[in-house]
């Protein structure tokens, strides 16, 4: 696994997700890149990961676990943030976690990643603070299941006027996300 950690002299970290590795999703897309540049702004870490060869879903939440026990070991308080299919990634490793993140943040959160396994019921199983952020255009993924499962479960919810990319809201999308980490962490 290769990753990049933005913001090293920090004590508290956010591990990052990216998107579909098979859809050219990588540690250096935009979303995690602003997200990484707006912590390092306040004085947060950011490690942005790219997964392992293509497992479904499998061997990307492995890396996933990974990159957050690395962090874990560096950084007194650890988040967790992902992007799409990342997203899912990021709740179905947090879900399993032990210990679990000290948060976690999720864009464009999918309902099911490729090997079939559903996302919603991992929302319940976490037991840190849960920010669920979403396109109100997006109809990439299927997030409503997502969205619904983290209203019943009282976390943050943010809607944003955007589809799937985000496209002209990255600094929205940054400062949503890091204002919830920097909170929690």
């Amino acid at each position: 696994m290769r990753a990049v950690l933005d913001g090293s002299g920090a004590d508290r970290a956010v591990v990052a997700c990216p998107p579909h590795p098979e859809m050219g999703g990588s540690r250096s897309d935009r979303r995690l890149r602003a997200v990484s540049d707006a912590l390092g702004d306040r004085g947060v870490a950011c490690l942005r990961f790219d997964y392992g060869p293509w497992d479904e879903g499998r061997g990307e939440r492995r890396d996933c676990l990974a990159a957050l026990e690395w962090a874990r070991e560096r950084f007194d308080s650890v988040a967790l943030f992902g992007y799409s299919f990342g997203a899912g990634v990021a709740l179905l490793a947090a879900a399993e976690a032990d210990p679990q993140p000290a948060a976690v943040s999720v864009l464009a959160p999918p309902a099911r990643l490729d090997d079939g396994t559903e996302t919603p019921p991992a929302v319940g199983d976490i037991d840190c603070p849960l920010q669920v952020c979403y396109g109100e255009r997006d109809d990439t993924v299927d997030w409503r299941p997502v969205v619904a499962a983290a209203r019943d479960r009282g976390a943050t919810i943010e809607s944003l006027p955007a589809d799937h990319h985000f496209v002209g809201q990255g600094e929205r999308v940054s400062v949503c996300i890091t204002s919830f980490n920097e909170i929690h962490l």
